[in-house]
């Protein structure tokens, strides 16, 4: 009988993306997340972190970091939705939905997390349509991917066009569509440029 490798397809897969400069190597940080920090040895500018105010560093943050872990340990052992949710989240989204004057806020781990489960919950149905925007972050893509909502080529419009906007309306309008998501990310995370929100609102 022959002996099987069921990871060799891998390992050859692999190596072709290593041979072809392909492959994946992670940057390591060696200092705090800062303007200015050391990433393998050398000083650099980090243009690439989502630590945009800097607050991860921050005195007065880490100070209450360290209190909450001393009072309530690294984390809270569970996702939010089985024994995770502590106090803490409760309060820290009642103060940003103060903040925000919003009737209520909710967080999560990341924004892809966010986009991955509010989109589908705003178009539950096959009857639903989203229009997007060409350039639309992968989060948002992979939401709209995972709701049961049509999309699709009629429904995607060229980046910040709005008479392709109009278009594809007027291509759910034909489709009797039951609800209509316009999604669009607010700051465009490759470029920097901004939606216009106030022509597509």
């Amino acid at each position: 009988m022959t002996k099987r490798d069921p990871e060799g397809f891998l390992k050859t897969e692999y190596q072709e993306l290593v041979d072809n400069n392909l492959d994946w190597k992670h940057k390591t940080l060696e200092s705090r997340s800062d303007p200015e920090c050391v990433v393998e040895g050398k000083k650099v500018i980090m243009m690439c972190s989502n630590n945009y105010l800097n607050l991860s560093t921050h005195p007065h943050v880490v100070k209450k970091a360290l209190e909450a872990v001393e009072k309530y340990g690294a984390g809270s052992g569970s996702v939010r939705a089985i024994a995770g949710n502590m106090w803490l989240h409760e309060e820290l989204e009642r103060k940003l939905a103060e903040f925000k004057e919003q009737e209520a806020v909710m967080i999560t781990q990341t924004g892809y997390a966010a986009n991955a489960g509010v989109i589908p919950q705003l178009v539950p149905s096959t009857e639903d349509i989203i229009i997007s925007d060409e350039l639309n972050h992968g989060s948002i893509i992979d939401g709209v991917r995972l709701s049961k909502a049509q999309r699709g080529r009629d429904f995607i419009y060229k980046h910040s066009d709005m008479a392709g906007l109009e278009k594809c309306l007027q291509n759910a309008e034909k489709a009797n569509a039951r609800r209509i998501l316009v999604i669009t990310d607010g700051v465009f995370s490759m470029d920097g440029d901004v939606a216009k929100l106030d022509e597509i609102q």
